[in-house]
């Protein structure tokens, strides 16, 4: 059943990337494009993400399992330290110079051309990176 949930939640997720526009880089730099031809239209996408994660992050708040009977294990921590900062930083700037991020990159695998291979590739070999970072941290 949570394979099946899981999904089910990944397709609905996929699709809301490809109609929201944000499996599309063009789109995604054209909103990042502030003093040039700026598409304003990522706020709204942004804003409904923000309220739909809102209100699921209050009703999780609550709860101690999910609907189908997992734990609820949200982070405790706010703190604001220098790994989220650097990390941030690092998410940004990819962002803004490819014009992908983690889900849109998935979903944009299926749709071909090189580029979208190679921002996937990049990432893994980043999250490599950090998985021995952290490694050795420990």
């Amino acid at each position: 059943m949570n394979a099946l949930t899981s999904l089910l939640a990944g397709l609905l997720f996929g699709l809301g990337l490809v109609v929201s526009g944000m499996a599309n880089p063009a789109k995604v730099l054209g909103f990042l494009d502030l003093f040039g031809d700026w598409d304003p239209s990522m706020a709204f996408v942004m804003l409904g993400a923000l309220l739909v994660g809102t209100i699921a992050f209050h009703i999780a708040g609550k709860r101690t399992r999910a609907l189908l009977g997992a734990p609820i294990s949200l982070p405790k921590t706010r703190d604001i330290d220098r790994r989220l900062v650097l990390g941030s930083l690092a998410f940004g700037i990819g962002w803004g110079l490819a014009g992908y991020c983690p889900g849109p990159v998935i979903t944009s695998l299926a749709v071909g051309g090189s580029k979208p291979w190679i921002f996937f590739l990049a990432m893994l070999a980043g999250m490599a990176i950090f998985e021995l970072f952290e490694r050795k941290r420990s």
